[in-house]
């Protein structure tokens, strides 16, 4: 595996491919954050791509979130509503496509690595995919990925985890709330799942699909502007004394 960071794209059968890495457990920085904007935006249009599959590279942890080399050296509020808008602006364009998103879910997720599991319109994971939001731990909070993990897990879930901000949950739990629809017990029967259901989703019409796209996703129209206002209270948190004294701790 190289440990360059980089966002993947690969074609197949009409499937579509997206992979990210990055060396510091798949942790999300700004570019990667546009690529994968860009990818999917892309994928979503393409005619050739009937389904998209969206993954990461490795074995063991799916998404650590946020990049804590950015989050450091976050110095003004502009600069940091920039940064959370780059989730902001994936979570986004996965709701806009017009293809149904399947996400794989191989290893622990954490914080905005949550928010994108729950942007997927079907995610599928194996029995190391235990989840966790931690960004209360940091003085933040999960405001711009909140709403996609609320609309998943419901106000109770997304709460409860969220407040909790230290422990894992289980990928049992996650699938009880509804963020997973299968749970494996490991990556070759995961991708052997992902494999099939794609391939039944190709033989659909496509017209028909982007439908119920818009359908699951009716009353998230005003996202753009929510999401973005929810940038902004994260850009000016980061900047709190409180967060500041954590996130030395990662220095």
């Amino acid at each position: 595996m190289s440990e360059e960071a980089y966002v993947n794209k690969h074609i197949e059968d009409k499937i579509a491919t997206i992979e990210f890495f990055h060396p510091a457990h798949n942790s999300l920085p700004g570019n990667i954050l546009a690529q994968l904007t860009d990818t999917i935006t892309e994928m979503g249009q393409n005619k050739e791509v009937l389904v998209i599959v969206l993954k990461s590279g490795g074995d063991r942890t799916f998404c650590a979130g946020a990049s804590f080399t950015e989050l450091i050296n976050i110095q003004d509020e502009v600069v940091g509503e920039k940064f959370f808008m780059g989730f902001a602006n994936v979570i986004n364009a996965m709701r806009k496509c017009p293809k149904f998103i399947i996400g794989r879910i191989q290893g622990k997720t954490v914080g905005g690595g949550v928010g994108l599991a729950s942007a997927m319109d079907y995610c599928m994971a194996t029995k190391f995919a235990s989840i966790k939001l931690s960004e209360l731990n940091l003085g933040i909070g999960p405001f711009v990925v909140g709403p996609a993990v609320q609309r998943k897990l419901g106000a109770s879930g997304m709460s409860q985890i969220a407040i909790d901000a230290n422990s894992f949950y289980s990928p049992e739990w996650a699938m009880q709330k509804g963020l997973y629809a299968n749970v494996y017990d490991n990556t070759e029967e995961l991708d052997e799942g992902i494999a099939a259901l794609a391939k039944n989703l190709c033989g659909y019409n496509p017209e028909a699909v982007k439908e119920m796209k818009q359908m699951f996703w009716r009353g998230t129209e005003d996202w753009d502007q929510l999401l973005n206002e929810r940038a902004k209270i994260s850009g000016r948190l980061v900047l709190s004394s409180f967060t500041k004294e954590k996130l030395k701790k990662f220095k």
